[in-house]
């Protein structure tokens, strides 16, 4: 997902190969501050005086070297390795002085050209070049910053869209599955911590190693031999920095898990305050909150010891290079010898300013190392974030839309249910072997007991889940051949729980059709008898109803809901319980305006009052999983 946006990546790594270099170039640049300034010479003159001592070192070698071919003609065969490796230890060092002096011959005409002759000025120019580089590589550390979060913003926005989505086109079950504290978690946490995952990945994991890779390779310029020989602890730190990464990883994953529990348990209390503090349940709510956030404390707590730990761990990788470097590069010094145990560690004697900028290089690495310790604890809690999330993202919904959906030409005739066996729990039927059959323009009844799958069927018309086996169909189309959005765009819903958004009235009832104007607005809430309260608002319609319309009651949010249908015009009405809040009163009203509405449209009402029962034509009763239809008496005699 982040290399969808590789012009910004491109450019971030461009930065951080810019601020890579020059990290390890202004620590380089102490060199010829410290090995010829301070020796009162200029950089010319210093070039000049070494090509000269290399050409006189090469003379000596080479003398030393004719003198060993010579030897080694009158000596025996057995005498002749030490010899041999003698005269093979010269060569190599000619070598390395040949070197010098065709550096030398190249750098010389720059050196005159650029470079002043005056040992002071030359400082003052070193100096003033380290500044503008420093300039530089903070400008480009920014540069670097503000692309990988663009990215890490851009993946992170992208993300949540994408979990808001799935969250919007998953299956009912499938949404129960995870809840409403799962996809918060996910929205607002492990996004969260991906998005920080990967500023570190295109940040950190990038240009911390180029730090490092810099300084060494200066290091390995001066003996890359030396520099070996200070990586001696390198394995054992990654050994442990491996088990530190597996130890992180686990405790992450359970601090996610902690943290949606503590989502449902905030949620869960919230949405049911009122039955809280009726039952005088305040106490054991404080408890199951603060088991949760205990139980996340000790995770969170077990967590940052291994992310503690990594510091030292990196600290002790850091140290070991130091340290090494100091010890042998003192006795190197000190001793001025090329070899230590008889292993060789440079061609020529370390002198003391080639040392100490090999110390500052080590140093220059041991810094983003120790930096990496936190890029790769943000590493391991965004690789969690991705385990955590991409399985929920790549999950097909149950429910979609086919290939090549079906249309139903005008308005349905007919709707049936056909074998139909259904149950939530695989094993646990609610209803089998159903076959019903509802024309259009019937307005149907459903009874039966709770729990026996009276809102089941609604479920299954509105397909919010399909069934177990057998086929729900619509004029001889079953339902999942054709598209959710003209199936559902032919249904009204109004249940009685009634779900209302934290908007104005004006927004709730038009959620129905977005495009009716304040008019038929309020036509609709007129004929759901919502009006009169409504207005008796001093904001009227453009009230806020608070949260799941809690500045509402009960039967006024069930109007509300009403008004919506209404302003649907659905061909398909569902009413389950949809006037159980409503007052006597407001019911016969209501009942009056459904007479009228419900005409040359099919109704579908689950019920248990008999006002609601005398709208119906017929009568669907659920028993023992088993579905039966009959006529009303009163609608036969009439």
């Amino acid at each position: 997902m982040a290399g969808s946006y590789w012009p910004a990546l491109a450019l971030a790594m461009m930065c951080s190969v810019g601020v890579a270099t020059l990290w390890g170039a202004n620590i380089a640049a102490l060199f010829p501050i410290l090995e010829v300034t301070l020796q009162g010479k200029s950089l010319q003159v210093w070039n000049i005086e070494r090509m000269a001592q290399a050409k006189l070192t090469i003379e000596d070698h080479q003398k030393r070297v004719d003198e060993l071919t010579e030897e080694m003609k009158t000596t025996a065969e057995e005498d002749l390795p030490p010899l041999h490796l003698e005269c093979e230890t010269l060569k190599v060092k000619i070598s390395a002085e040949q070197a010098i002096i065709g550096w030398g011959t190249r750098m010389q005409p720059t050196f005159e050209r650029w470079l002043p002759d005056n040992p002071f000025y030359t400082i003052v120019g070193i100096v003033a070049l380290v500044c503008v580089s420093t300039f530089l590589k903070h400008v480009l550390m920014i540069a670097n910053q503000m692309l990988v979060l663009f990215v890490a913003g851009n993946t992170c926005r992208k993300l949540r869209k994408d979990i808001f989505n799935k969250a919007l086109t998953i299956e009912r079950g499938g949404f129960l599955h995870h809840g409403t504290a799962g996809f918060s978690t996910q929205i607002l946490h492990t996004a969260e911590l991906l998005a920080n995952g990967i500023t570190n990945v295109y940040g950190g994991l990038v240009m911390e190693p180029l730090k490092i890779v810099s300084c060494l390779a200066g290091a390995c310029f001066i003996s890359w031999r030396l520099t070996l020989a200070s990586m001696v602890m390198a394995p054992v730190v990654c050994v442990l920095i491996v088990w530190l990464n597996r130890s992180i990883k686990g405790t992450t994953f359970r601090i996610l898990g902690r943290s949606q529990s503590l989502h449902h348990v905030i949620l869960e209390t919230f949405s049911n305050m009122m039955c809280v503090q009726s039952n005088c349940m305040e106490d054991q709510e404080r408890e199951r909150f603060a088991a949760t956030t205990n139980t996340m404390f000790s995770a969170m707590l077990r967590n940052h010891f291994f992310i503690s730990l990594t510091h030292p761990i990196t600290e002790l990788l850091g140290l070991g290079m130091v340290n090494t470097a100091i010890i042998v590069g003192a006795y190197l010094v000190i001793n001025q010898e090329t070899h230590i145990f008889g292993i060789p560690m440079s061609e020529t004697p370390m002198t003391i300013s080639k040392m100490m900028v090999f110390f500052g290089l080590l140093i220059g690495a041991a810094d983003p190392v120790r930096k990496m310790s936190g890029v790769w604890t943000a590493i391991n809690s965004g690789i969690v974030a991705a385990n955590a999330l991409f399985p929920m993202l790549d999950r097909e919904s149950l429910i979609r839309d086919p290939a090549e959906p079906k249309k139903v030409d005008g308005r349905h005739r007919r709707i049936e249910f056909k074998d139909v066996d259904f149950g939530y729990i695989p094993g646990e039927m609610i209803i089998e072997k159903v076959n019903l059959e509802i024309n259009y323009g019937e307005r149907v009844a459903i009874m039966g007991p709770n729990g026996g799958g009276k809102s089941t069927l609604m479920n299954l018309l509105c397909r919010f889940y399909d069934p177990g086996q057998g086929a729900v169909m619509m004029d001889g189309v079953d339902l999942r051949d054709m598209s959710l959005d003209d199936l559902r765009s032919r249904i009204g819903l109004v249940t009685q729980h009634t779900e209302l958004f934290n908007e104005s009235i004006m927004y709730n009832i038009r959620y129905g059709r977005k495009d009716a104007s304040d008019e038929e607005v309020i036509e609709a809430a007129k004929r759901a008898h919502a009006h009169e309260f409504i207005v008796s608002f001093s904001g009227g319609y453009d009230t806020v109803v608070a949260q799941n319309g809690l500045r509402l009651s009960g039967g006024q949010r069930q109007r509300i809901a009403l008004a919506r249908a209404i302003l649907r015009d659905p061909e398909i009405l569902i009413l389950d319980e949809a006037t159980s809040q409503i007052d006597t009163e407001s019911e016969r009203l209501i009942h009056a305006t459904l007479e009228e509405f419900c005409r040359d449209r099919t109704v579908l009402m689950v019920t248990h009052r008999q006002s609601t029962l005398d709208l119906a034509d017929s009568i669907i009763e659920i028993r023992d999983h088993r579905v039966s239809k009959q006529k009303l008496k009163h609608k036969q005699a009439a």
